[in-house]
């Protein structure tokens, strides 16, 4: 079937956010219970990027150790949580800047890709992911401006073609979604001649500059919510661990602060109506479906019996860095609580899939948000 071809289709889709290891955690806490109440399962793709890319590859990895017994993994703590929170105790991102910095021949992608081998996801391919549910590794290819997309059955674009069952390395995929720019992007994508296949609308399949080396960068940059692939079902979850836009009350005039500031609020906009756009057609029963953020006020869903968490406690979670360095256990437990409680709520409120009645409970008692 082409790219972009699939057209709507049943079944249920998760997207997840961009936003370091900061969402990497919060994820955690989000599948924690989709697992709980029987969604884990249920899922037939998972789109990710970024810090996203970092949960869903390593969830997608490990997902034939999983044992789904009644609809719920027994093990999804044992299985899935230690890996991941390991890595974020680590310096990632400084280490490797380090590295691309110092080392001849050696970029800062190369030491993040290495980083993310030696640490979570080892020499597994994209031949290792499962066949279902699809997980959809989102990078953006900065020579088009558009997505660039790494899975099971193909990577590519639909301007350059496809690779038909490529065999990268899963830590590339994700060092190329989460190549945060201009930090630790651009990867680079050394392609054999003629490895992309023509589809439909594959207008650069024959230009060498393009299909040679394909210079990828963080998900994010085209799409924060990695919710372009999973629009086409008709059941959407949307984990969004993704700042909040932050207004200033007064702004630099220099140059370079009006550029970074001028890039924000265009990247908060293009975010903004994607949100609009999915929430629209959840109102206007499009499609099902169910939306949390990071930021998100746990009493607006008006959920019965929803974990306690305080305004102060959101708005303090929201903050934290984004980077890829080291979350302490207080840090690492809260995000896990947080992404747990908010989903909860969510899903609980707006979901029309019969969910397995379990009252939710704190992941993590000692660190309970209220």
């Amino acid at each position: 079937m082409p790219f972009g071809s699939e057209g709507r289709r049943e079944g249920i889709a998760l997207a997840l956010s961009g936003g370091g290891f900061r969402v990497t955690l919060f994820h955690i806490g989000a599948l924690w219970r989709l697992n709980e109440v029987g969604l884990l399962q249920k899922l037939d793709r998972v789109s990710s990027i970024s810090g996203g890319s970092i949960t869903a590859a390593y969830l997608g990895l490990r997902w034939p150790d999983l044992k789904f017994e009644g609809g719920v993994a027994s093990n999804f703590e044992q299985v899935v949580v230690p890996k991941l929170r390991e890595l974020c105790e680590r310096h990632l991102d400084i280490l490797a800047v380090g590295e691309g910095a110092l080392l001849p021949f050696r970029s800062v992608a190369d030491a993040v890709q290495d980083a993310y081998e030696d640490h979570l996801l080892g020499k597994a391919t994209l031949q290792d992911l499962p066949d279902e549910p699809r997980f959809v590794i989102n990078a953006t290819n900065m020579q088009t401006g558009k997505s660039f997309r790494f899975s099971k059955p193909y990577a590519g674009s639909y301007r350059l073609g496809l690779i038909r069952k490529p065999t990268y390395r899963l830590a590339l995929a994700v060092a190329a979604s989460s190549a945060f720019p201009p930090v630790l992007s651009p990867v680079k994508l050394e392609c054999e001649a003629e490895a992309f296949e023509a589809v439909k609308g594959s207008d650069l399949n024959d230009n060498d500059d393009y299909t040679r080396r394909v210079i990828l960068s963080d998900g994010g940059v085209y799409d924060n919510l990695g919710l372009e692939t999973a629009w086409r079902f008709d059941t959407v979850l949307v984990s969004d661990g993704g700042s909040p836009f932050e207004t200033e009350p007064k702004v630099r005039s220099n140059w370079a602060s009006q550029a970074a500031r001028a890039f924000m609020v265009s990247y908060n906009q293009a975010l903004s109506l994607r949100k609009r756009a999915l929430i629209a057609d959840f109102v206007a029963r499009e499609r099902e479906g169910a939306y949390w953020g990071i930021g998100t006020e746990i009493d607006n869903y008006g959920a019965s019996h929803t974990l306690p968490v305080t305004a102060a406690k959101i708005a303090e979670l929201a903050a934290l860095r984004t980077r890829l360095n080291p979350f302490d256990e207080s840090e690492q437990c809260e995000l896990i609580n947080w992404g747990y409680a908010v989903c909860d709520a969510a899903v609980r409120t707006h979901v029309k899939q019969p969910l397995l009645s379990h009252d939710p409970q704190w992941p993590y008692g000692d660190h309970a948000l209220g």
